[in-house]
């Protein structure tokens, strides 16, 4: 089985056949308490069993291969926070792991993490992942990312991962994307930022 610690009383769901093999890649590890991303105050382990439950009731992502499996958001945790007027901001020119470019990132100095209030988990599929070598085990899907909210409102996908993934650059999975979408999420994004 290629789920670690399954207990045996967790049904097995999926693409109408039996469905057992989720790791958490490397990539999503990054996304700890320390960090300034969002994250889930649990255990890597406790994760995996909740996503696995829920994995019945995923919707798809941005493209094939990629689904988004929501979770209750008790324990997790919101690395973005919505700018004033009063915000006093950092800014970073690094990579988001190494390999990759740098960028510029703008983030709130002094902010902390809040209680999320809406959680959506990404996975990516193996094959998706092999398009850009970026697979972490062998596994059939991967958590890629914990994408949690500080409010109800759907999240957009940053604009710059949206132009990573398009032009098919180091990190990105290939996805097309309307000019409607390249829009709604610059503005969504103009007046958010991460944690420091």
């Amino acid at each position: 089985m290629g789920f670690h610690q399954m207990d045996e009383d967790v049904p097995a769901v999926g693409f109408g056949k039996k469905y057992d093999d989720i790791a958490v890649s490397d990539f999503v590890k990054r996304q700890t308490p320390e960090s300034k991303f969002s994250h889930f105050g649990g255990t890597w382990d406790e994760l995996l069993k909740m996503v696995y439950a829920n994995f019945s009731k995923h919707r798809q992502g941005y493209r094939d291969g990629v689904v988004l499996v929501s979770l209750d958001p008790a324990n997790f945790f919101c690395g973005m926070v919505q700018a004033t007027k009063d915000t006093k901001f950092k800014v970073k020119f690094e990579p988001r792991r190494e390999g990759e470019a740098p960028f510029i990132q703008v983030l709130a100095e002094g902010a902390t993490k809040i209680p999320a209030k809406r959680v959506e988990i990404v996975l990516y599929r193996h094959d998706v992942l092999m398009e850009g070598k970026e697979a972490s085990s062998e596994a059939e899907w991967e958590i890629i990312s914990v994408n949690a909210h500080p409010t109800e409102e759907e999240e957009k996908m940053h604009p710059l991962t949206m132009a990573r993934n398009y032009l098919c650059l180091k990190g990105g999975t290939k996805g097309d994307y309307t000019a409607r979408q390249f829009a709604e999420s610059i503005i969504y994004w103009s007046d958010k930022c991460s944690c420091d």
